[in-house]
């Protein structure tokens, strides 16, 4: 069977659960037709009523070269009819080009974010009273290969194992690892600080009363994180981000946070530092941390330059700046929401005070 057709058969019926009534959104640029063309299929055969937004090569850089402010702040009515009318979405995340916006204006590109932020207060409104539910799911191409140092073929295979999709029963895989999730939730459940030291880290996050979330594929394509929001003013310390990560298609490594009371005091980084520093100056909730998170993922080794895998990658924490989960508990609105990720080999994490975590294993599980 072709990784369209067992993708797209893995995300309507597993990750989304569609069904008939459903009005699915799919969001793509037109390299990923033939994962598209399945996704149609699969759902009308469900009784949902696909709808596309399809986006050509390099579209985003053409916008961000071209658009004037009056443009960057215009949200079309088909746009907000969409947040508050479709029941489900999916998201596929694949280019030809995944350095289109390296040299993109970046403060046209935090006008646009502070902008979409309506767009994503309705969605994440309606998500949390159970209206609507989404997924994001990749698919290869030249460009992706690329940037993970593969060859396509490779790459497609990597893609095949961090998604499960070469397993007999994908779906059992994936309820496997619900499981042993729920177990890592189970630990963290009840604490009211999580402490995380390792190379140039010492910090704290306040997280009581927040919910720890099993990210367990009904939204990311591949998944395998278990996360939370951390109370607004209740991180402090310091954090260094070793692995290389890419946020609006530009690069940025080896960074580092210094937060007191929940907001970044300081910031720098090795790699994309003038890029760090404007996405940190979007609006004022871009300096706060949304999210501290688990990757749990053994199937992704090693970066690949792609959020959707390198957040999953086995033995790291990942922490966002910026908009926090309000199924979490969390408060934070902000236009970004940025995945900066850790390796976890030499690291430790405590609960309370009890060491839970060393080398980039749960204790006990």
């Amino acid at each position: 069977m072709s990784l369209e057709k067992k993708m797209a058969e893995l995300i309507c019926n597993y990750s989304l659960g569609l069904k008939e009534g459903d009005v699915f959104l799919v969001r793509a640029e037109t390299v990923s037709e033939p994962l598209v063309k399945e996704f149609v299929k699969q759902s009308l055969e469900l009784g949902a009523h696909p709808i596309l937004r399809m986006m050509v090569s390099e579209q985003q850089a053409i916008f961000y070269k071209y658009a004037s402010e009056k443009q960057l702040e215009f949200i079309p009515a088909s746009v907000m009819a969409d947040a508050e009318n479709i029941t489900a979405q999916v998201y596929i995340d694949s280019t030809d080009n995944t350095k289109q916006l390296t040299n993109a204006d970046k403060s046209k590109m935090a006008t646009y974010a502070k902008t979409m932020r309506k767009v994503r207060d309705v969605l994440m409104d309606r998500e949390s009273k159970g209206e609507f539910r989404w997924s994001l799911c990749p698919y290869p191409t030249q460009a992706m290969a690329q940037d993970a140092e593969m060859s396509l073929d490779e790459y497609t295979e990597f893609v095949f194992n961090a998604c499960k999709l070469n397993e007999a029963d994908p779906v059992a895989a994936w309820n496997k690892v619900d499981k042993f999730q729920n177990q890592v939730v189970d630990i963290l459940t009840g604490t009211k600080e999580i402490r995380i030291e390792g190379h140039k880290t010492d910090i704290t996050f306040n997280v009581a009363d927040r919910k720890w979330i099993n990210c367990n594929g009904h939204h990311n394509m591949p998944d395998g994180e278990v996360f939370t929001s951390p109370v607004e003013d209740g991180v402090n310390g310091q954090i260094f981000f070793d692995l290389p990560t890419s946020y609006m298609g530009v690069e940025a490594g080896g960074i580092m946070l210094k937060i007191e009371n929940g907001k970044i005091m300081e910031a720098s980084a090795e790699k994309g530092d003038d890029f760090l520093q404007s996405v940190l100056d979007t609006d004022e909730g871009s300096r706060l941390i949304g999210e501290i998170a688990f990757g749990l993922n053994d199937n992704i080794t090693k970066p690949t330059k792609n959020i959707l895998f390198d957040e999953k990658i086995g033995r790291t924490i990942h922490m966002a700046v910026g908009a926090s989960y309000p199924e979490a508990g969390g408060k934070n609105k902000s236009g970004i929401h940025w995945d900066m990720i850790k390796s976890m080999s030499d690291g430790k994490v405590y609960a309370d005070g009890v060491q839970i975590y060393s080398e980039g294993k749960f204790h006990g599980i």
